[in-house]
């Protein structure tokens, strides 16, 4: 097969879809892969590192997908790749297709095949192409939130460590899912009290066995978010329905009853958010402040440590990107029920329910039946 690895385009995104190793991998099996020159740069990998390991370099995305079948990436296309996506592609990214109508009818208007990263779905209900990500994810909300509650930066002035006879910042974390749970480490390693809320009891009695007596869990509801926000420093929003919209947790009214200078970074805005006042954010302007509240909402958050995620990802990847490689996208699918999953936009169809649900298409017609199945 030929596999294409495009530079990715999105604003301040450095990650890459295939390390070298990957690539090793998938030419020893008999692929040609085009790489488009500096696609790794950021990452730290060249291009002499691609050709060293058998891949061909291209000068221009457009070239790399003209010459290719599959195209692998990190992030959706964005509006400038939509006229080089062709019928015969098969595209292998993270898509979010609930979070973007317009990136959904271009997808569906392309007639490609799109198989999304985050709906790869294992037997026991785990994500594992999602999985990586929303570790770096939840791990760096702690990182950009105790940064953004420095004072010169509009945040309350705290320190989420405290030192001795001050208490330490208070951190309410939205979800004990992989988000959660990373977030919930790294800020119970910084010294904070963290309070972590779901409403699935396992997850939380797993989160009271393996963490710190300073994390405390408590099951999710409308008022105990009313009660909490109002006296921590900084609140993550990591809650994930797999394939769908995330639900509006903390409303805009609610921002009033929180303290001038409290932070909060919303984890789930690929997904549409889960505060109502979310707005996707870049790395270049990653803050917006409302009611004197900061709302951090990078819609690629792993992609400022781009070395770390593009390891993490591709470990993951690779084995999915060399079975569509051998059999092909169809047999591929049948042999592995896990992809099949992944399996969200087929020749203009919309094949995932969730997506078809997020956009309420068999209610109001948006789209020709002949779009959804």
């Amino acid at each position: 097969m030929k596999i294409g690895v495009p530079k990715e385009i999105k604003n301040n995104e450095s990650r890459v879809g295939m390390t070298p190793a990957g690539v090793f991998e998938l030419t020893k099996n008999n692929h040609i892969v085009f790489v488009q020159s500096t696609a790794g740069d950021g990452s730290g990998f060249f291009d002499e590192d691609y050709r060293n390991v058998g891949a061909i370099i291209v000068k221009s995305i457009e070239e790399v997908y003209s010459l290719s079948e599959m195209i692998i990436k990190v992030k959706e296309p964005i509006a400038e790749e939509y006229p080089l996506i062709k019928p015969n592609h098969i595209l292998f990214t993270y898509f979010h297709f609930a979070s973007s109508e317009e990136l959904t009818f271009a997808m569906l208007r392309s007639n490609a095949v799109c198989i999304a990263y985050e709906t790869v779905e294992d037997s026991d209900g785990s994500l594992p192409l999602l999985t990586p990500m929303s570790e770096v994810a939840g791990r760096m909300a702690i990182q950009q939130g105790a940064k953004y509650l420095e004072k010169p930066i509009k945040g309350r002035g705290v320190l989420l460590g405290g030192v001795p006879g001050v208490p330490p910042g208070r951190v309410l974390i939205l979800g004990a899912g992989v988000v959660g749970v990373q977030a919930a480490k790294m800020a119970a390693g910084l010294g904070a009290h963290v309070t972590i809320l779901d409403t699935n009891m396992k997850r939380l009695r797993y989160v009271n066995d393996v963490m710190p007596s300073h994390v405390v869990t408590e099951f999710s509801s409308e008022y105990n978010i009313r009660r909490h926000i109002k006296d921590h420093d900084l609140i993550i929003g990591g809650v994930l329905i797999k394939g769908s919209k995330a639900p509006k947790l903390i409303t805009k009214e609610m921002l009033k009853e929180m303290r001038p200078g409290t932070v909060i970074v919303d984890v789930a805005v690929d997904q549409g958010g889960c505060f109502e006042t979310t707005v996707p954010t870049t790395h270049e302007n990653p803050t917006y402040i409302i009611d004197d509240v900061i709302h951090y909402c990078v819609a690629n958050m792993p992609g400022a440590v781009p070395y770390t995620s593009t390891m993490a990802l591709t470990n993951v990847t690779l084995p999915y990107v060399l079975l569509l490689a051998n059999l092909g996208w169809e047999k591929a699918c049948e042999k592995e029920a896990s992809l099949a999953k992944g399996l969200n936009i087929v020749h203009g169809k919309c094949v995932y329910k969730e997506i078809i649900d997020a956009f309420d298409w068999k209610e109001n017609h948006r789209v020709n039946e002949s779009t959804i199945v």
